[in-house]
């Protein structure tokens, strides 16, 4: 595919060296302050926002999710040889790419289900990720896919009514996990111990999450209904760090009700 990449970012460079590297044809970088740099690195030149964009297959757009519509609106005319245009949100509608679609052009959303810390990093996740596909129109809809696939990417149909609820999940899923992995660390810290200890057991209850779901995955006491273990856990956080108690109780409290316990925890954990 001959792809014009809007937003050279930790998203757009890492799926324009991805996509260069599955022998795709990147033709212009658009962007702010890095893009020449960025077009230096994909070895293309750098767009200018104000002259007409060059013949592509595909504009992705991968700015932050206020500002697709005001880039959609600024390159509707000139993206005269452009045949059709996608944004890298998970949570945004496509609907946002309509001045793209008034002139002409197949719209749609490919969501890279990964994170993507940096562009090189992010380059070589993209292999064996998920990518969410949007797209009314059936060509662009079957470009997308064979795009996600030259990626080695696993392409899956997201509707855009749900793309909110799906973002939540993406949300939790990451960044929801790192925070507990965070709140895990302190009280490693606090207690005196390694926190390299606890990395074979996070990895272990990450892959049992993904072989057994998340629902069979959860044990420890709570699971176990051992409300004095649990209150004991919570007599020591109070007394050695006591500014996680909260947090602590805030998210073993969603976990008793996960287990299917909250009854069994309420007078512990409200």
């Amino acid at each position: 595919m001959r792809i014009i990449l809007a937003g050279p970012g930790r998203a757009g460079m890492s799926l324009g060296l991805a996509s260069t590297r599955a022998g795709h044809d990147i033709v212009g970088v658009l962007g702010r302050g890095s893009a020449g740099a960025a077009a230096t690195r994909l070895g293309t030149p750098e767009l200018n926002w104000d002259e007409l964009l060059p013949a592509a297959d595909l504009l992705i757009i991968g700015v932050r999710d206020d500002a697709i519509g005001e880039v959609a609106h600024r390159l509707a005319s000139r993206a005269i040889g452009v045949e059709a245009a996608v944004h890298l949100s998970g949570s945004v509608g496509v609907g946002r790419l309509s001045p793209l679609a008034e002139v002409g052009l197949a719209v749609g959303g490919f969501h890279p289900l990964q994170s993507l810390p940096d562009p090189d990093t992010g380059a070589r996740r993209l292999a064996g990720a998920w990518a969410g596909v949007t797209a009314e129109h059936s060509g662009l809809q079957a470009a997308l896919v064979e795009l996600a696939s030259s990626l080695q990417m696993i392409p899956f149909d997201l509707p855009d009514a749900v793309r909110p609820l799906y973002h939540a999940g993406a949300s939790a899923a990451a960044n929801y996990v790192v925070g507990c992995l965070a709140l895990a660390h302190r009280l490693f810290v606090a207690a005196g111990i390694p926190w390299e200890a606890a990395a074979p057991l996070v990895e272990a209850v990450i892959k049992n999450a993904g072989e057994l779901g998340p629902d069979q995955a959860l044990t420890g006491p709570i699971v176990r209904g051992d409300v004095e273990t649990v209150d004991q856990q919570l007599e020591a956080i109070r007394t050695a760090a006591p500014e996680l108690s909260s947090d602590f109780r805030d998210i073993a409290r969603v976990v008793a009700r996960l287990a299917g316990r909250a009854e069994e925890f309420r007078s512990l954990l409200g």
